[in-house]
């Protein structure tokens, strides 16, 4: 991608798709991001998407996101505005202009919420996340891994309330903006780790938006050719193709503030007669192939729709779906110790430790 690149609001398509790709099942439905920025873009104009080395190192940059379970963003829309406010409210607490938006992670919806602040601010949009897919509590960032706090952080709802929290360290920021989310309804728009130029230069995953225009735009044009949309959006990430399968049974429940469950699959094609298990926190997380652990966090597990190679997000699994199922590499920051203390499979609760996927 060019240093910088004007993004209107039918650019907005590929970008929901394949930030929907990188969101491992999570980050919330991509049609409702999408129709929220692009009618910011179609109200304000285009948005200005840079490249994190275009920003002064003395330049404020605040990144942004929606919070709460996707099984309660399907049914409880926001309305768009809430983002603007937490940002803007920020932007007042912390006494001075914000330089450039920021996405928190590469979600659906989240993936896409930035844009709508980036065209109602004017403000630049910087072309990378704090994750490079998604995962489901706030501590579990790149900025993290950098030293950078999570507050001052401002939450909005839908009714026009916000709280400002100011805390010790960003584990407890997850557990007392959870809280609030729930009593707002299950889910809220945030505005969090404010942090300079030069320290987003080395903590932000770069590219993630490119990457996820560049993913949408695979699959688009797979489709037109009528060639597989699985295998191309594989190769766009070097992803392995672990199984094609039928869901067999979803055991889904909203419990704190998160979707949490499990999906059987019954293996089709070349994995018939074996059975998988792909267990989720808003994202998929570990999968098993007949009691086995196959892969796990950071690696990316990704549900396509076999027939279409649409992502399948966590709250769209349903009994009878036929899928495929591929594994990509995560970004090299969470195959750290550190990363890997954050978002590896032990802090779920999974007595696993991480290697990287390799097909059996």
């Amino acid at each position: 991608m060019d240093a910088s690149r004007r993004i209107e609001a039918d650019d907005l398509e590929d970008i929901a798709i394949g930030g929907a790709v990188l969101g491992t099942g999570g980050g919330g439905d991509p049609y409702i991001g999408k129709l929220m920025a692009q009618r910011a873009i179609r109200r304000r104009g285009a948005v200005t998407l840079i490249n994190v080395e275009q920003v002064p190192d003395d330049a404020l940059v605040v990144p942004v996101c929606m919070m709460g379970a996707p099984t309660v963003m399907t049914e409880k829309l926001p309305q768009g505005e809430e983002i603007v406010v937490a940002f803007s409210k920020l932007e007042r607490l912390l006494g001075r202009r914000i330089d450039a938006v920021l996405c928190c992670e590469a979600g659906g919806l989240n993936s896409t919420t930035p844009f709508i602040v980036a065209a109602e601010t004017g403000r630049p949009l910087i072309d990378g996340d704090g994750m490079g897919r998604a995962y489901p509590e706030l501590q579990m960032v790149t900025f993290t891994l950098h030293g950078v706090a999570a507050t001052p952080m401002v939450l909005a709802d839908d009714k026009g309330n916000s709280v400002v929290l100011e805390t010790i360290d960003n584990k407890w920021t997850e557990r007392l903006a959870r809280s609030c989310t729930i009593d707002m309804g299950g889910s809220a728009l945030l505005a969090f780790y404010p942090m300079s130029g030069g320290v987003a230069k080395r903590a932000v995953v770069r590219g993630t938006l490119g990457l996820a225009a560049a993913l949408g735009r695979t699959l688009r044009e797979s489709r037109a050719a009528h060639a597989d949309p699985v295998a191309a959006v594989a190769g766009k990430l070097a992803a392995q193709h672990v199984f094609d399968g039928r869901v067999a049974d979803v055991e889904r429940r909203t419990v704190g503030g998160f979707a949490r469950g499990a999906a059987l699959f019954d293996g089709l094609e070349a994995a018939r007669g074996h059975r998988f298990r792909i267990a989720f926190q808003n994202e998929f997380l570990v999968i098993e192939r007949d009691g086995a652990a196959l892969a796990t966090t950071p690696d990316l597990i990704i549900l396509l729709d076999r027939d279409t190679g649409a992502p399948v997000t966590t709250e769209s699994l349903k009994f009878g779906l036929r899928v495929a199922c591929i594994v990509a590499p995560g970004p090299a920051q969470w195959r750290t110790p550190a990363g890997l203390d954050l978002i590896g499979p032990r802090y779920f609760g999974y007595d696993i430790d991480y290697h990287p996927f390799a097909p059996a």
